[in-house]
């Protein structure tokens, strides 16, 4: 069968995960470890891998074709930007009501160009939650210290692995989709951290035992409903692990203390649900 650079990528993206899920186990990885795991799913899936170099090439030009779309578009909204503030003060200067309209109506088209240049930037592809980019510009100093007090909680799925084995990546990612979009009903700030881990920043107002009620009354919805594939369904649950930090504490102890709390959360919720 042939296959598109579409289709050829989301076998890579498949295969790629699931060898990091491999990894993930080990203590140690050496490039050779990696290969071999690698081509051990490539085999699984009967991914074609002999040309390889054009299809990294193929892979590397999407992304530098997209890098390329946002570095123009960026020149393109500030040559906009400066040629609305030299109209804004010939305008004041000649208090020309018609220029200084002109120059509003213009200012709000770009401040929507700049919104879909900042989505594209700081939202994660799949799941539409922000990403790490979006954390260490808005949240984080120099991405390692907090620049505010607050509460976070970092959340990972159950059995995301068997839902993956049982009913494939896509189903895997339906599930991501699923579990974002749960997770942001709440109205806090969402950042996919990595695979099927997520970390919420609830809002400076919000205590260490609100935020508590709300992922576990959220985490009972969930449990509840029945996702389907085809003629089969199953259910899907998360852990979670919350911790209050201050400002200028450090990101990675913070987050180290609250993925203990969701370890310890992770043995008592799979005492109850011991599968999908």
């Amino acid at each position: 069968m042939q296959t598109t650079p579409q289709s050829e990528k989301k076998i890579l993206q498949i295969i790629s995960s699931e060898t990091k899920e491999n990894i993930g186990e080990l203590d140690v990885v050496t490039p050779s470890i990696y290969t071999s795991i690698f081509s051990k799913h490539a085999l699984e899936h009967e991914a074609d891998l002999t040309d390889e170099e054009k299809v990294t090439n193929s892979f590397l030009n999407q992304k530098i074709n997209k890098l390329e779309s946002m570095q123009e578009q960026t020149t393109r909204n500030a040559l906009a930007l400066s040629e609305h503030t030299n109209k804004a003060i010939s305008a004041i200067q000649d208090k020309d009501e018609d220029l200084l309209k002109e120059v509003l109506n213009e200012t709000h088209e770009l401040r929507q160009e700049i919104e879909k240049l900042k989505e594209y930037i700081y939202k994660d592809e799949l799941t539409n939650t922000y990403n790490r980019k979006w954390m260490n510009d808005h949240l984080l100093k120099d991405k390692k210290v907090l620049r505010h007090n607050g509460v976070l909680a970092i959340i990972d799925l159950n059995y995301f692995k068997i839902v993956n084995d049982t009913y494939g990546h896509i189903v895997g990612d339906k599930v991501l989709v699923f579990i974002s979009a749960q997770l942001k009903s709440m109205r806090e700030n969402v950042v996919r951290f990595g695979g099927d881990e997520f970390i919420v920043f609830f809002s400076k107002n919000i205590k260490k035992d609100t935020a508590y009620s709300k992922l576990h009354k959220l985490r009972e919805n969930i449990i509840k409903k029945k996702l389907k594939s085809k003629e089969s369904s199953f259910r899907v649950s998360f852990s979670f692990g919350i911790t209050e930090f201050k400002e200028n504490d450090d990101f990675t102890t913070t987050l180290e203390r609250a993925d203990q709390n969701m370890y310890d959360d992770k043995l008592k919720i799979k005492e109850r649900i011991t599968g999908i």
